[in-house]
């Protein structure tokens, strides 16, 4: 833990502020209405994901690795939107900017480790759609519900792992200055350039953090979708190739909406003003979420044949009721 004292040994005065002040939006008009759009972006993520990990649950013959993967997917968007979206509420649209030392640590965990995890969840449906079209008859046997779990449990511990070493670097920084994050929630880079001492080991896990959980997972996804292009081009119909091209468009998707903008942000961020980056990134955070159970319900015909068997199911439980209760 030694490591994470910057002032010991030291003839320093460490400060830790009581708390820190999230500013958000800088002059811009009617900003509550934006607030509020993120509560019903919030309602709607919730709903979707319940419902997803509900079908999911509820349909034995949804129990497969590929489902466990996206069931871990709709619990990280649903943690990862109830960590973020209330407190963001509670600070800006109840005007509440202040938030303690501890909690604000915290928030960082939870924000970042629900992030990451998007990310490696959607690593491991890439590598499902990649053995599942070039070794569709060793499907069952290299990717089975053990394997998929030790992936998932492994990108957990790992992510976690990061991420703590990230919020105990921040513990080792004195705030001498400025206790005011420019971003809507208490963003790393933001908190650790604050500090009035010495913060090279922040700033190395601060540019760390993008590789590790952006970039490498983004390179694995895209090689694997290298490897499945040049698999498909040996296939000799195009009827072939676009039946299995249509496996892969809900996952493509989600790597689309969740990988394109972060990655804007990230290598544009010392270019564009400080409210678009807050919008980029909360809307980033937000929107995937939201949009994630939808996609998978729209283009996934697994789950819609699940939906419409619960449905009908349930709808003649309703009936059979009514008929019991009227004799």
């Amino acid at each position: 833990m030694d490591f994470f004292n910057s002032a010991l040994g030291k003839n320093i005065t460490f400060v830790r502020p009581a708390y820190f002040i999230i500013s958000g939006f800088i002059g811009i008009p009617n900003i509550n209405y934006y607030y509020v759009f993120l509560f019903f972006v919030y309602v709607v993520s919730v709903l979707g994901n319940t419902a997803v990990m509900a079908v999911i649950y509820l349909d034995y013959n949804l129990r497969t690795p590929k489902y466990v993967a996206v069931f871990n997917l709709a619990f990280v968007d649903l943690v990862g939107s109830s960590a973020l979206v209330p407190k963001v509420i509670d600070i800006f649209l109840f005007n509440h900017p202040s938030i303690t030392y501890n909690d604000c640590l915290t928030f960082m965990f939870f924000c970042y480790t629900c992030l990451s995890m998007q990310a490696l969840t959607l690593v491991a449906l890439s590598y499902d759609r990649l053995v599942a079209i070039i070794f569709p008859l060793r499907y069952q046997v290299k990717v089975t519900h053990r394997f998929m779990f030790s992936l998932i449990a492994s990108f957990w511990v790992f992510v976690v792992t990061v991420v703590l070493i990230a919020v105990g670097l921040i513990t080792r920084l004195s705030f001498c200055k400025s206790v005011v994050i420019n971003s809507y929630f208490c963003d790393h880079g933001q908190m650790y350039k604050l500090a009035c001492n010495e913060k090279t080991p922040n700033t190395i896990i601060g540019n760390l953090l993008p590789v590790l959980i952006l970039w490498l997972p983004l390179v694995f996804i895209l090689l694997s979708y290298l490897c499945i292009c040049y698999a498909l081009s040996k296939i000799a119909t195009v009827q072939e190739r676009v039946k299995a091209l249509k496996t892969c468009t809900a996952h493509l998707s989600l790597v689309t909406i969740y990988f394109i903008p972060v990655l804007i942000t990230f290598t544009m961020s010392a270019n564009i003003h400080p409210n678009a980056r807050i919008i980029n990134l909360s809307l980033t955070s937000v929107f995937p979420p939201m949009l994630n159970p939808i996609i998978y319900v729209l283009q996934t015909q697994e789950i819609k044949m699940s939906l419409k068997k619960i449905l009908k199911i349930k709808m003649h439980s309703g009936l059979t009721l009514k008929r019991v209760i009227i004799q």
